[in-house]
């Protein structure tokens, strides 16, 4: 195995040797188990095993009000697009994040509006209003019917108090019955742990005892199977493994220093540029845009991606500029699902990730990466949320300065060319991401009679005072436009918190290549099944002890470590994962414990791996179980 500068790697399979001193004692659940343990009750009422997949739009609607939730025909079709085929669990998981269940405050708080008498009841005319025009619109099939329930009509008028009982009480039992049949099947309990990306709290190990550099001691596996981790109760209960891989690898610090990546003499190369984001979403997924690439003869082409700095400070920097991006290179070669792995920007000159090489004539699809080491949910609390909007001595509604300076961050990352304005296809990107729907021809065509445009492309003037309008339209209230600003991964504060804009440079030798943003999607599907192949190439592989079917591959760059696991075999396995030794690491995972699943015949990406401080050596030791 070709190895890193400054990198020592070995693995050792061998027998986990059970410990006596695991936990007996089983501890209360954390707010993540507890809502992980929801999850699965929901899903594992409607499908037999976690690894099966949504096919339907009325198997998520089932799914989702099951888990306590009673979502409207819009919100299912946000998830559940024409284009959607399937939907895992993990994919479930992301979903519940978002679509919170409604609380009693939040619901009576929202009708109360509405109730001009203070006795209770909201006439239909109103109540209807309110339902079709304001926040997540119902249609009007949906507000007749909610208007139309026997249990709270009162006189001809809508009696919100005992609906708000009556839906909290029928969502609470829909929960309740699907965790009362978790707990009653032994074999759907023992499925509370599995693969989806948990979110936990970093938390800093007091230094272990040192292991040989080069191979892991028996001692120190028993040490990984004795630690407890409150943040990982469920996957830390006594069991016994059936085989261990062990794996350590020890990394020099980098610090400063450029890595191999050399810039050509680009001075004649024709060059295109795009911008794109990665957002990062509830359960630490990232979804960002995607590119196709067109090279009209064989040349040799320079290829970067690297944060894009859009602090107004002069001279400081984006606190994003820290995360890591990559780009992915795959040809089409008959259509769109037949994409070849042509090859991975893995050189790096500070935070410019890049690959030059010969690409020959061709359509080629540019996926973007981030680990999601360092694009992390914001764990500090918001003291003081910023105002976004205020009246002047006459009344008029107008933005603020922190949000229009918000906003004009976010016109530089939509505007996906660079040219200071915005076209239907760049502002569409914007739409989907924070409302889900597509701005139509005659919609633009109200935008152009409206607000400021040049060449039929939205200037940054009309992109603000298209936000002043729907402030305007909300009378001030601003949740809509937090809606907005949270999609585009913004804090209370109004910070850029969850998103990470980025800029992607390509040049040709020989001829003038084209690269435009086609869609925007999950890192799951094309990314990680280009990631497991790159993998899957480059890295060195183990089988478990005993069971030559199930392999964990690693690779190392000098910037990260990525681990994926094959599983051969004809029935899933579930493999229980240990980074407790190691030292000055960040899992993209977010915990130093957790154990995954792998489906039949399949690879998943199992972790990826980068130093805490890049001024200091780095070492990744890991133990991974495959649990009987």
């Amino acid at each position: 195995m070709a190895t890193s500068p400054g990198s020592d790697v070995v693995f050792a399979s061998q027998k986990s040797v059970p410990s006596e001193s695991l936990r007996t004692k089983k501890l209360p659940l954390t707010e993540e188990e507890v809502f992980y343990m929801n999850c699965r009750a929901a899903y594992l009422t409607v499908f037999k095993s976690s690894l099966e997949n949504i096919i339907s739009k009325d198997q998520l609607y089932l799914a989702l009000q099951h888990a306590g939730r009673n979502p409207s025909q819009r919100t299912v079709n946000k998830y559940w697009t024409p284009q959607t085929a399937k939907l895992n669990f993990d994919d479930f998981c992301v979903i519940l994040r978002k679509e919170k269940p409604t609380s009693k405050a939040e619901l009576l708080k929202s009708f109360k509006q509405l109730d001009v008498n203070d006795d209770g009841c909201i006439s239909h005319t109103d109540l209807y209003k309110f339902l079709t025009k304001r926040g997540e619109k119902m249609t009007p099939e949906e507000a007749n019917t909610v208007i139309n329930l026997p249990d709270v009509n009162a006189n001809g008028k809508f009696d919100y108090i005992k609906f708000c009982k009556l839906y909290l009480t029928t969502s609470g039992q829909c929960l309740k019955t699907a965790l009362e049949k978790l707990q009653v099947d032994s074999k759907l309990r023992r499925q509370q742990f599995g693969s989806h990306m948990e979110e936990g709290p970093e938390r800093d190990l007091s230094p272990a005892p040192k292991p040989s550099p080069r191979i892991l001691r028996k001692s120190d596996q028993e040490a990984f199977s004795n630690k407890g981790d409150a943040g990982a109760s469920v996957l830390s209960t006594a069991r016994k493994f059936k085989a261990s891989v062990s794996c350590t690898i020890s990394m020099a610090a980098n610090g400063n220093r450029n890595s191999k990546l050399m810039e050509p003499n680009l001075k004649d190369w024709p060059c295109v540029q795009s911008r794109g984001c990665f957002f990062l979403e509830d359960d630490g997924e990232t979804v960002s845009h995607q590119y196709r690439m067109h090279i009209a003869q064989s040349s040799m082409v320079h290829l970067t991606i690297k944060p894009l700095n859009l602090s107004q400070v002069e001279g400081k920097a984006s606190p994003w500029l820290s995360v890591d991006t990559a780009l992915y290179i795959l040809k089409e070669n008959e259509n769109q699902a037949n994409l070849q792995l042509i090859c991975f920007t893995e050189l790096r000159n500070r935070e410019v990730f890049g690959w030059t090489g010969e690409l020959g004539p061709g359509v080629y699809w540019l996926i973007p990466s981030t680990t999601g080491c360092r694009l992390r949910r914001e764990r500090k609390p918001v003291t003081e949320e910023a105002q976004l909007v205020c009246r002047d001595e006459t009344g008029e509604l107008f933005l603020t300065q922190a949000f229009r300076a918000a906003l004009s961050d976010i016109f530089e990352v939509i505007d996906l060319d660079g040219n200071g304005l915005l076209s239907l296809e760049e502002y569409n990107f914007f739409e989907l991401r924070t409302s889900g729907e597509k701005c139509d021809e005659d919609a633009w065509l109200l935008c152009r009679e409206n607000f400021d445009m040049k060449k039929n492309e939205l200037t940054r003037q009309g992109f603000m005072d298209l936000h002043l309008m729907e402030a305007n339209d909300r009378e001030g209230d601003p949740r809509d436009l937090w809606v907005t600003l949270h999609s585009m991964g913004y804090s209370r504060a109004l910070e850029l918190t969850e998103a990470c804009p980025f800029v992607i440079d390509l040049h040709a030798e020989r001829c003038k290549p084209r690269m435009k943003a086609v869609r925007m999607e999950a890192s799951r599907g094309q990314l990680e099944k280009a990631t497991c192949q790159s993998v899957l190439l480059k890295g060195e592989a183990r089988a478990m002890d005993g069971y030559e079917n199930i392999l964990i591959y690693t690779h190392s760059w000098d910037f990260r470590i990525t681990s994926v696991i094959e599983n051969k075999s004809d029935d899933k396995v579930i493999i229980h994962v240990n980074n407790e030794l190691s030292e000055n690491c960040i899992s993209s995972r977010g915990l130093h414990v957790f154990a995954v699943e792998v489906a039949p015949q399949s690879a998943m990406v199992c972790q990826h791996v980068m130093p805490r401080s890049e001024q200091q050596e780095w070492t990744h030791r890991c133990v991974y179980s495959l649990v009987p």
